[in-house]
């Protein structure tokens, strides 16, 4: 009976090619399936899905022409890979330059960074925290508009340099007097890096997505736009209805509380502080190759 039974199974699986697997190309399939579902869903949640449909029937229109023999169309399609190719890059550069920054705010590689310098000094103190909060419910009692930017991993220079410069510590009463009516300073936004201010009245991105409700004005259409081209916090007081909500990553998560402020505010900070252990490893041995010097 087994005999049988293994004959059977030699007549059919005789005529099937079974390659040989090996580790890594179990491993080169994981990491092909990782890359290729974390470009779809970044394809998905930008302005480039409208320009990759486009893509896609201009693709089947060369597919058809392929198929019906149009030699014409193919020596034109033949002729403009490089073009194309060329006018993609353009097209798709603050969407292939925010895939890069993506890629460069991973976890995962923060921890075998030992270059990530400085990010413990740029750690901002309960005391700043509080300040924000203070300030925000309290310009919100009153319906004085706010945009205040809460700059995390990515530095905000380029943005920055289109307010103006100024360097002081994070107070209620200061953010409080900066976005109060009538002042210079009041209109724009304010980056925050650490415990201190670095640039008020600055100019930020306006979103794209049209799935944003028609009642936002400007001032929440630039948070969120913030939020899209940087791993910032960005914190928005409506100035009609006083209405707190918060930006980031894109999304914008209107009228939270007091509570939601202060753990979004938390979750912010306790990532700053993520040095990694490769890097605290690097640090101490630097330290031990010093004293061992001396």
């Amino acid at each position: 009976m087994e005999r049988r039974i293994t004959a059977i199974l030699e007549r059919f699986v005789s005529g099937v090619y079974l390659p040989e697997i090996h580790l890594t190309d179990i491993a080169e399939v994981l990491i092909l399936a990782y890359l290729i579902y974390h470009v779809m869903i970044w394809i998905k949640n930008t302005k480039a899905w409208m320009l990759m449909k486009g893509i896609l029937v201009l693709a089947v229109f060369i597919l058809l022409s392929f198929i019906f023999k149009m030699h014409t169309i193919l020596y034109i399609a033949k002729n403009s890979v490089t073009v194309l190719a060329t006018v993609a890059i353009v097209v798709f550069q603050p969407e292939l330059r925010r895939a890069l920054e993506k890629l460069g705010e991973r976890r995962f590689l923060s921890s075998f960074m030992p270059f990530e310098t400085n990010r413990e000094r740029f750690r901002f103190s309960e005391d700043t925290m509080e300040s924000i909060i203070d300030a925000a419910y309290n310009m919100g009692r009153v319906k004085t508009g706010a945009l205040i930017v809460v700059e995390q991993a990515i530095h905000l220079t380029e943005y920055e340099s289109t307010g103006i410069r100024m360097d002081c510590m994070v107070s209620m009463q200061v953010l409080i007097n900066i976005f109060e009516h009538n002042t210079p300073l009041h209109d724009g936004a304010i980056i925050i890096r650490g415990d201190r201010i670095v640039s008020a009245t600055c100019y930020l991105p306006l979103s794209d997505n049209m799935g944003l409700s028609k009642d936002l004005g400007t001032r929440h259409r630039a948070a969120v736009g913030m939020s899209e081209v940087s791993d910032a916090l960005i914190i928005v007081v409506s100035e009609e209805t006083g209405a707190v909500s918060v930006a980031q990553g894109g999304l914008l998560d209107r009228r939270v509380t007091r509570e939601e402020l202060r753990e979004r505010l938390i979750r912010a900070q306790d990532r700053r502080t993520e040095t990694g252990r490769f890097a605290a490893l690097w640090k101490g041995r630097r330290k031990n190759e010093k004293e061992t010097d001396e």
